[in-house]
């Protein structure tokens, strides 16, 4: 589809988001730069080491009901699933007091599970075909999604938010006994129940994916730039162009999908927006004998195992920390010990493992910030997607076409308004992450 008034749109960011806005205006005819510090799919950008899942059951927010109580735990207990650094509290204490808000009552965990409906819900069947554009097909499996449990007990008291995942459209059922070790013989038999997300897909080498896309972009006359944009040029209202560390670039629009790194330009465009980072770990094990032909989140670790690239990936954890403060390797240490509670043919041997952590960009309500900047209507954002990124994408991206073609958005944008945050404590600082991945330097072997 094409637009009458093609326009030179900047679009800042190379990650999944970033890239999958950058395929959508391509196709309607816009000249289209693409802006980021590394190249498309490498292991810098945060993009290239989340779990693969494409689920349309990502609906919940991380913040639940009575989650407040647990925050003292996640102060003392470096190896849960959620943790905060206590030396970085005093500096994040605003946005932990809205996360907790925003989940606190049950009618608002619907609302955000119904706005996220809206990105989701078809996201496997908008990555089938944009995948297919790009000439990557084979990297989207539509295998459906296991999140496995230690029995029904367990699940039950899981129950409700599975519920509302049904009423959000979310197709799944209960998967046990020959059917359960037929999708996962390698599980661990202590896990007992599982839950399948029928309509889930996986992404099999998300870094490829993004190198598949920029291949595909600079093939359609787009230019991926590695460049750092370090100031949006408005004047009286107008966009002017991008201040980059490469030199000026002058464009008619541009759109916000830099990630953690997003909020100081979204400031620059009116919007003062409390992004954080929701730091996340991997752990691949090189030479696992194990391969999972349908992905499995246990839900006692809250992270995704994923085959990628002949290697078995654990990725999940949420680290509640300054962006710019050193890894945590401990976090990665508790994905391999789960892995090897998980499939017991893991343990006692001796891993090829590659550890890695990325910075989410996480708001406290769970939802990203997708609409026109406030100081300047041809910036739009794109940003703040938080687990939801990969499976994301491409609704954002048809969301950031509409607004700037000037049509109404088929799907609303409400929700993701910047403005929602205006009453935001003025004392907020948005966190920015100028090393947005920090990564050992090679494979290493783990413990004999």
């Amino acid at each position: 589809m094409s637009i009458s008034h093609p326009r030179h749109v900047a679009v800042i960011g190379a990650g999944i988001v970033g890239l999958a806005v950058a395929e959508r205006l391509v196709a309607e005819g816009h000249r289209v730069t693409v802006l980021a510090p590394d190249p498309p799919g490498s292991d810098r950008c945060a993009s290239y080491g989340n779990g693969a899942f494409i689920s349309p059951a990502s609906v919940l927010p991380l913040s639940a009901p009575g989650l407040w109580r647990r925050v003292p735990a996640m102060l003392l207990d470096p190896a849960g699933p959620v943790s905060i650094r206590l030396r970085d509290l005093p500096r994040l204490a605003p946005w932990l007091l809205a996360f907790l808000r925003a989940g606190s009552r049950p009618d608002r965990v619907a609302r955000i599970a119904q706005a996220l409906r809206l990105l989701l819900h078809d996201a496997p069947a908008r990555h089938a075909a944009l995948s297919a554009r790009a000439g990557a097909a084979d990297l989207i499996r539509a295998t459906g999604l296991l999140y496995a449990f230690r029995d029904r007990a367990a699940f039950e008291a899981e129950r409700a938010g599975w519920r509302l995942r049904a009423e959000c459209g979310v197709a799944w059922r209960a998967c046990e006994g020959a059917e359960l070790r037929a999708l996962a013989p390698d599980l661990s038999p202590a896990c007992r129940f599982a839950i399948l997300v029928t309509g889930g897909a996986w992404c099999a080498d998300p870094g490829g994916y993004l190198a598949a896309l920029a291949r595909f972009l600079g093939a359609a006359g787009a230019e991926v730039r590695c460049d750092r944009v370090e100031a949006i040029g408005i004047s009286g209202g107008q966009l002017r162009g991008l201040s980059c560390a490469g030199g000026f670039l002058a464009c008619d629009a541009a759109v916000i999908a830099a990630g953690i790194a997003s909020a100081p330009l979204a400031a620059q465009a009116g919007d003062r927006v409390p992004l954080a980072a929701e730091r996340g770990y991997h752990v691949e094990i090189a030479d696992a004998p194990v391969s999972l032909a349908v992905p499995i989140m246990p839900q006692d670790g809250k992270m995704a195992n994923v085959s990628i690239r002949g290697a078995l990936r654990a990725a999940g954890q949420v680290e509640i920390a300054a962006p710019e403060a050193p890894p945590n390797w401990a976090r990665a240490e508790v994905l391999l010990s789960h892995l090897e509670r998980t499939y017991p043919v893991l343990s006692g041997r001796s891993h090829d493992l590659r550890r890695w952590m990325g910075c989410r960009p996480s708001l406290p309500d769970g939802k990203p910030v997708i609409g026109r900047a406030s100081g300047c209507a041809a910036v739009i954002h794109a940003f703040g997607h938080g687990h939801v990124g990969l499976a994301s994408a491409p609704a954002t991206a048809e969301i950031v076409a509409d607004l700037l073609a000037g049509r109404p958005p088929a799907r609303d944008p409400a929700p993701f308004s910047p403005r929602r945050f205006r009453r935001f404590s003025a004392r907020q600082k948005s966190d920015a992450c100028p090393t947005q991945i920090r990564q050992l330097p090679g494979p290493r072997k783990d413990r004999p």
